[in-house]
């Protein structure tokens, strides 16, 4: 009697110190009922004790309550000793939306077996709407930025991964499309399945249809055995479609199709296949102006572009340049496992003058090159790139010509049009890497550019 007393004494003390602390905390077996709620886990999700002890975790809160990352899922727990944290997006017995950080653990006895998991969670929803609301926030999703036009990425972000619809991410080379892309998928409830990036640009125009969907055995010379494509290995899953814009237009066809049925065929079958995977787009291009072109089809192009979601470019939010630098400062010291120099007040401000036609990607390269560079303890200017440096001195974003003839005209950078593409190229003695620059504009903008239109083109290789 005296044991079981002491029993119930442990238990009532454990229940209490559960309950007063600021964490949600829920526990069930490996069975996955649940065996521990506390009261703040109460609050948070609107469900009390007696409607989940005792119940299936997936079915007491209609879906796993640990997020897309859930490990029990499947027969068999992928869960390890080791502990996972994460943030989550939770619905509430009365369907609000609340962002959770997760942090789940494997319960193991003092003989090693495995007796099921507990989550501990903290409620972010109120705090992570007033940063939005304040735009302060400088790090979402491993996103870096401040500017308000982030900040309203940080939001759309937030508001689309709790959907399956198709987004179309839009920006210049360089603004980190991807990273977006990723980030939506994370916290979404295809987080648990595979991410898969697809560069439709860098894929030979002969086999993208197979490389999307597969292709069965003797679908075509070469093809010795069944092989599964982008669609299939991304089920339950992500497939990002990189510079969708360079899609061939038959192969354009056959994603609308799986768009509308959810179903295709691969090359050479005539069997259907189905897979649950969100799609994802985006390129560097206008689509619209594409569609109108008769390059993407217009169809097509309302499929994808359901949620729009738009990177400036970084010459277009200069005040991030001082955050994503120290941040790329911080990851090369992480990296190397050494110190690494600072930025000098002078090198900050050439950094801010510069006019960025790589966007972020070419800040991080620079900055792991001034790193490389540097002997001191200061990054100064002359450890930047040289076509960096050079630009601080004689910043092309002001360049003016003289009147007679069109190089007295102003240059809008990042603008491309015939006649600002003669000036540039006439200022640079045709060198297309210098009028890429002046243009402000990456290299690989401007070759597609002058490919588009012939009468530039003619111009060009004029030099």
């Amino acid at each position: 009697m005296k044991n079981f007393t002491h029993s119930l004494l442990d238990r009532d003390n454990l229940n209490l110190v559960l309950d007063n602390l600021k964490l949600g905390v829920i526990a069930h077996t490996p069975k996955r009922i649940i065996t521990v709620f506390n009261k703040e886990a109460e609050r948070i999700t609107g469900y009390s004790k007696e409607e989940v002890i005792g119940q299936d975790c997936h079915i007491a809160f209609q879906a796993p309550f640990c997020g897309p990352k859930c490990s029990f899922c499947e027969e068999t727990p992928n869960l390890t000793s080791e502990t996972k944290q994460y943030p989550v997006t939770n619905i509430t017995k009365t369907g609000e939306t609340r962002h959770l950080d997760m942090t789940v653990s494997a319960i193991i006895d003092n003989a090693g077996v495995f007796k099921g998991v507990v989550a501990s969670f903290k409620d972010l929803t109120d705090s992570i709407n007033l940063s939005l609301r304040a735009e302060n926030m400088t790090n979402f999703a491993g996103i870096i930025g401040k500017a308000k036009s982030m900040q309203d990425i940080f939001r759309q972000i937030r508001d689309v991964a709790l959907y399956n619809y198709p987004v179309h991410v839009s920006g210049d080379t360089g603004t980190g499309k991807e990273r977006v892309a990723y980030a939506i998928h994370d916290i979404s409830a295809y987080g648990t399945g595979a991410f898969v990036p697809v560069n439709c640009g860098a894929i030979p125009e002969g086999i993208v249809e197979s490389e999307l969907f597969g292709h069965v055995k003797g679908a075509f010379s070469g093809a010795v055995k069944e092989r599964k494509g982008r669609f299939e290995l991304a089920h339950k899953g992500t497939l990002f479609l990189d510079e969708v814009a360079e899609l061939p237009l038959k192969t354009q066809v056959k994603l609308l199709r799986f768009l509308q049925e959810g179903s295709f065929e691969k090359v050479g079958g005539e069997k259907k296949v189905s897979v649950d995977v969100r799609i994802i787009s985006a390129t560097n291009k206008n689509l619209k102006q594409e569609v109108a072109q008769g390059r993407f089809r217009e169809d097509l192009y309302y499929r994808l572009n359901v949620i729009p979601i738009h990177l400036p470019p970084l010459r277009e939010r200069r005040s991030d340049i001082p955050l994503l630098a120290t941040h790329f400062l911080a990851e090369a010291e992480q990296e190397s496992g050494n110190k690494v120099p600072e930025l000098a007040p002078e090198t900050l401000n050439t950094l801010m003058d510069y006019g960025w036609p790589g966007n972020v990607r070419e800040l991080k390269n620079s900055i792991q090159f001034s790193v490389v560079r540097s002997r001191g303890d200061k990054i100064l200017p002359t450890d930047l790139p040289v076509d960096i440096a050079g630009e601080a001195q004689s910043p092309l974003s002001t360049i003016s010509f003289s009147d007679p003839s069109p190089m007295e005209m102003p240059l809008t950078r990042g603008k491309l049009t015939i006649e600002s593409i003669k000036i540039a190229l006439t200022k640079t003695g045709g060198n297309k890497s210098k009028a890429a620059r002046v243009l402000g504009v990456g290299r690989a903008t401007l070759y597609r550019f002058l490919a588009q239109h012939e009468t530039i083109k003619a111009y060009a290789d004029r030099f």
